[in-house]
């Protein structure tokens, strides 16, 4: 599973409100790649994204033209999420760099343009979302917004960079609109709903099937890895697992995973113990050295969840 290949479709319900949060919110799904030394710090200015890796797979053709795919909407929200941690002049240059090192000079120049478009875009979708009436239902109101996200854009692109850069969130949106309204059909029987999803479902094109299937998937492997580890199974092997599952890429983001929980339940363990060390003295500890004792081992964020281990 590569992570700069997910798919990162917004649900259509709030799809245009969603859309113009891009300026204040960061995304809400995002799959961590820890960065090496040797790589550059691409988000020294924005200290919420720190330790990520720029998103999109962007590209150019054998004669340096752009390839415009979903991979550039995808770099392009990336960067934005930094917004209210940076004013949109530095993100946009930020994006501009990025380009640059990734594209020759002829295609880097197609992109800043189409940039450039891609934010009057987002700017207009902030008046759009204004001038929305309410609609009856739901499903309604998603079809309203997705139908005027698509007006919208052919003021700003082409019908290629449309189809390029929206048509697999598109699909996507519209599938989720489509079970939304079956859901809602009070006409249907349980068994007749079912049968309108499953048949929904085998119309979805292979890559939104194996999206929708893969949190499924990802839930079914760790099932599995936890029975390999009751049967005694070193990293090495729960490695190799997940690498044949998923990606040798994705299990090792998987194996991060597990050492930071591993460190995090024992310093919450070393923590509970010298607490109850202190509480069980022959006098009530302070306020003081119950803070002295979280700030030992722990980060000021990181102590927002001791509540629970209290």
């Amino acid at each position: 599973m590569n992570a700069n290949k997910l798919k990162l479709s917004l649900l259509v319900l709030g799809a245009v409100a969603a859309a113009s949060a891009v300026w204040m919110l960061a995304r809400a799904e995002r799959e961590p790649a820890h960065l090496t030394t040797a790589e550059p710090n691409y988000f020294a200015f924005v200290r919420s994204m720190e330790g990520t890796r720029p998103d999109g797979d962007i590209r150019q053709d054998a004669a340096d033209q752009l390839i415009v795919n979903a991979e550039l909407g995808h770099l392009f929200d990336y960067y934005l999420a930094g917004l209210g941690e940076q004013p949109l002049a530095a993100i946009q240059a930020g994006i501009g760099r990025e380009l640059e090192r990734r594209l020759r000079p002829a295609a880097a120049r197609q992109a800043k343009l189409l940039l450039e478009h891609y934010l009057q875009y987002k700017r207009a979708l902030v008046d759009a979302e204004r001038g929305l009436k309410p609609a009856p239902a739901p499903a309604a109101a998603a079809r309203q917004r997705l139908d005027t996200m698509q007006r919208l854009r052919r003021d700003y692109f082409t019908e290629q960079e449309i189809a390029g850069l929206f048509a697999d969130g598109d699909a996507y949106d519209n599938a989720a609109i489509a079970r939304m309204e079956i859901m809602a059909d009070t006409s249907l029987t349980p068994e007749q709903r079912k049968q309108k999803l499953a048949a929904l479902d085998a119309k979805l094109p292979a890559a939104l099937r194996e999206d929708r299937e893969a949190p499924t998937r990802v839930l079914r492997l760790e099932k599995s890895v936890q029975q390999a580890r009751a049967r005694g199974a070193d990293d090495n092997e729960v490695y190799r697992l997940r690498a044949a599952a998923l990606s040798p890429a994705a299990a090792a983001r998987f194996a991060d995973l597990d050492r930071e929980e591993a460190d995090w339940q024992r310093r919450i363990a070393d923590y509970q113990a010298q607490r109850k060390q202190l509480m069980n003295g022959p006098a009530a500890p302070s306020d003081a050295a119950l803070q002295q004792l979280r700030d030992a081992a722990f980060t000021p964020d990181e102590q927002k969840r001791l509540a629970a281990y209290e």
